[in-house]
């Protein structure tokens, strides 16, 4: 699983790709600067994690962990070419959710494609790209499906009738998303672009790294009104920051009244965008939070960490981040009877400390 950032040319999208992996992909102030997109690993900040390691000691912490690509900026004609518009589209179909980079800052030392700042205008040129590339691939998918609902293909069928829905929603102006995911599941395969979530990331300058004013607001006013979620960076503190050591970034961040980077924040919203939340395990080799979409079983859980682990599963023993804060140790959290036992059947829940019993 993985989240692409996209944005128009010059919103910040390389800067704010370089802080959150410290990758150092190019970033100039000219157009299509990235062409070919960088891919990056970046951690997922979690509390928890040092909470569990105050109660059980350990060689090491290991975090969660996600994958960032950094596409290169779209522009209006996209969907026709332009800019190399068809490459980079096919960029963003192969990720499973995006970020999209607004710029909300004025700075006359860096260009605007469209010659001045406007994030509504930005986003809409983005999505419009977009649903036109989405309504031409749904126009061509429906012309070979209905050739196969002539022979009676109970799959193409259900595949035409997803299809139409797509079409309703993109000649209305809304993207693929807007329809439920269970309406358009034969379509998973096609990766349309809209059925993408989005995570709007407000970029700011340094002179307001809260994102106090107008274009901020109209950002957040705007995903309101279309379910999405908005986190307010300045890209380029964030990368001045990546580059210090712990006092001294520890030291900026107090001088700036900011409790931790905001680009963990972005991360931890990246990871829910993607599906995912995170079980723990935890001994004196290390603890470690692991990556699990919501809703998986417990010996789905079992096999991120060894597919053994999930065909041999016998069952689970399971307590809270909040059981060890109360009962300061694996031994007393037995003792009270609040170690669970789950079977086959159990959904992993966000903040599990598991650890998985099986025979192979």
């Amino acid at each position: 699983m993985e989240a692409g950032i996209v944005g128009l040319p010059n919103v910040g999208k390389s800067t704010l790709f370089n802080a959150l992996t410290a990758a150092g992909a190019e970033a100039s102030n000219y157009p299509f600067c990235t062409i070919e997109p960088n891919v990056g690993i970046v951690p997922v900040p979690d509390s928890r994690l040092a909470t569990i390691n105050k109660f059980i000691a350990t060689k090491k912490i290991v975090p969660s962990a996600l994958k960032l690509v950094d596409i290169a900026g779209l522009v209006r004609g996209a969907s026709k070419g332009e800019g190399l518009g068809n490459k980079f589209l096919s960029h963003i179909r192969n990720v499973d959710a995006v970020l999209q980079v607004v710029r909300c800052f004025d700075n006359e030392d860096v260009s605007h494609v469209d010659g001045s700042v406007d994030p509504i205008r930005d986003i809409a040129t983005i999505e419009t790209e977009l649903m036109l590339a989405d309504m031409q691939q749904v126009d061509d998918t429906i012309q070979k499906t209905q050739k196969l609902t002539r022979g009676g293909d109970k799959e193409a069928t259900a595949r035409l009738e997803a299809l139409a829905l797509c079409k309703a929603a993109l000649d209305a102006g809304k993207p693929v998303r807007s329809i439920k995911e269970d309406q358009r599941g034969p379509l998973k395969s096609l990766g349309l672009l809209t059925a993408k979530q989005v995570l709007y990331v407000a970029n700011v300058d340094e002179t307001n790294p809260t994102g106090e004013g107008q274009l901020v607001a109209k950002v957040r006013a705007y995903a309101a009104e279309n379910g999405g979620e908005v986190v307010v960076v300045c890209a380029k503190l964030e990368a001045e920051l990546a580059e210090l050591d712990a006092a001294d970034r520890l030291e900026m961040l107090n001088s700036l009244g900011m409790a931790e980077p905001a680009l963990a924040a972005v991360a931890r919203a990246t990871y829910r965008l993607l599906g995912f939340q995170s079980f723990f395990t935890a001994g004196e080799m290390e603890i470690r939070a692991w990556p699990v979409p919501r809703g998986a079983t417990a010996p789905q859980a079992a096999g991120v960490i060894h597919t053994d682990f999930e065909k041999g599963f016998i069952r689970a023993e399971i307590y809270s981040v909040s059981d060890l804060e109360k009962h300061k140790t694996e031994a007393a959290i037995r003792a009270a009877g609040n170690l669970r036992l789950e079977g086959k059947s159990y959904a992993t829940q966000d903040g599990d400390v598991c650890h998985f019993l099986f025979n192979v």
